[in-house]
């Protein structure tokens, strides 16, 4: 990775704040994002340069089955979190079916389910509180 993480971020904020302020958390932040900025800017700029050599071609292949498993092993993770119902799974074939056979952008197919999800929580929400209200009288 070559991106400083939350924790990082978070963390030079803060200590910033604490010591100069607003100032001083901006340029803490800054100090922890801009050296992975400009390494990423100046790689681009080469690899734009190397991308037509035949082994260059040949190593993103592999980078692409890497990180295509990745993303599996990810997505393999999350979903042992998940408490599947038959609302996840409507949610989950309607996002599976937009995203392969619509010109959808996959943000928008995000947001809309996330949208979702709030609406169903809230509704539940709402019916287990009536539940309770009407069992106690």
């Amino acid at each position: 990775e070559s991106t400083p993480g939350v924790l990082a971020i978070n963390s030079a904020t803060f200590i910033g704040y604490k010591i100069a302020g607003f100032k001083g958390s901006l340029v803490a932040t800054l100090g922890v994002v801009l050296p992975s900025f400009v390494i990423i800017s100046i790689i681009s700029v080469f690899i734009v340069q190397f991308q037509e050599l035949t082994w260059v071609a040949y190593a993103f292949k592999g980078i692409q089955a890497g990180v295509a498993i990745l993303i599996f092993k990810a997505a393999l993770k999350l979903s042992k979190k998940i408490h599947f119902d038959l609302f996840a799974i409507l949610v989950l074939i309607a996002s599976l079916l937009f995203a392969l056979f619509t010109g959808f952008s996959v943000i928008y197919i995000l947001i809309v389910g996330a949208i979702l999800g709030i609406a169903y929580g809230s509704f539940i929400h709402l019916k287990e509180a009536k539940t309770d209200v009407s069992s106690t009288r």
